[in-house]
């Protein structure tokens, strides 16, 4: 049994991958590695599909230091005389490493797949899955793009979430509609096992559009709360993250614990919003369908120490300001504007 999208992005139950869908067409100078499934197609369409740059998953500074300063050509004779050279844990590792302990919680049953999406050619990937396989994760799907952009294949692998150091990528991927960050250097404590995977969001211009952000931003405090106290009743547009929202909000309610607890996901609303500012939010969720464990409105109060209390695996936000406070304290992700004619 597993996850698909049977109407907009509310996610319900498919019991036969007999009726899987074939994955979409993929231009050809893009190398792929695959499961060795051969006899069934499988569909992504069914999974909550994480695409992380292998500088995301691992550690890969010293690599991308010699790319910049010496070239390809130096980078790729490192690469290949390194090969069996075990890559150590990068930014995105811990978030990934839990997502996929989703995959081991019933029986037949899978909600995450994860894959690699890496600038790297075939040549030069050896070390990466050599250190996948070290770290034993499930990951069996890859796109090695030889320095072609990644974003087309976003879309063609969907992908709910993207994950990169890489600001162009992140950029690119924002604008083509994927929920997408750009992961700061982690911290100290990136590793820290925890009970529950943990996920915090900030909420306009990540979870909800970025309309209400635009006033506040060119009209001010006043013009903000105005607008929102005159729309309360009306629900916030979707932003970027809304869709990879309901989709832990739903397999959230498939582990509804005993005392009404959802494990093995906990979720964080952390908003420089307050009242009376907050019931739109309020209202906006509920029309959605999705309950937030923890939401905590700030009112322009530092975010930094309510999260190093709540121990998310990841923080998203569209502010600098925010994430570089957030940063040293938790793994943060800064969610890019989206720019374009439609955005």
């Amino acid at each position: 049994m597993q996850v698909f999208t049977c109407s907009g992005s509310i996610p319900c139950l498919q019991t036969d991958l007999r009726n899987a869908i074939p994955l979409p067409g993929l231009q050809s100078h893009v190398q792929i590695a695959i499961s060795n499934s051969r006899h069934m197609p499988f569909s992504l369409d069914n999974l909550l599909v994480v695409g992380i740059s292998s500088r995301a998953l691992f550690d890969l500074e010293v690599e991308e230091t010699i790319f910049r300063t010496q070239g390809l050509e130096a980078y790729r004779r490192h690469q290949l005389e390194n090969e069996n050279e075990i890559l150590k844990l990068g930014a995105g590792f811990a978030l990934v490493r839990a997502l996929l302990k989703l995959n081991v919680l019933t029986d037949n049953q899978r909600f995450v797949e994860v894959v690699i999406m890496s600038r790297n050619s075939s040549e030069t990937s050896l070390r990466i899955f050599n250190s996948i396989d070290h770290y034993g994760l499930d990951i069996t799907r890859a796109v090695l793009s030889g320095g072609a952009s990644l974003a087309p294949y976003l879309q063609a692998f969907n992908v709910s979430l993207f994950l990169s150091l890489h600001e162009d990528d992140v950029q690119a991927a924002i604008n083509s509609g994927v929920a997408s960050a750009l992961l700061y250097q982690k911290p100290d404590n990136a590793f820290d096992e925890l009970d529950q995977i943990r996920i915090a969001f900030d909420g306009d211009a990540v979870i909800f559009s970025d309309e209400s952000e635009h006033i506040f931003q060119t009209q001010g405090i006043e013009a903000f709360e105005n607008h929102e106290r005159e729309n309360a009743k009306k629900p916030l547009p979707e932003g970027p993250f809304a869709r990879l929202l309901k989709a832990l909000s739903f397999i959230q309610n498939n582990y509804k614990s005993a005392d009404g607890r959802s494990a093995p996901i906990r979720t964080a609303l952390v908003t420089a919003r307050s009242s009376p500012a907050h019931e739109r939010v309020i209202r906006t969720l509920r029309a959605w369908d999705v309950a937030i464990d923890e939401t905590f409105f700030m009112g322009g109060v530092a975010k930094s120490d309510v999260l190093a209390a709540f121990k998310p695996h990841i923080f998203f936000d569209d502010q600098p300001a925010h994430c570089d406070r957030a940063a040293p304290l938790v793994q943060t992700g800064r969610v890019p504007l989206r720019r374009g004619a439609d955005s």
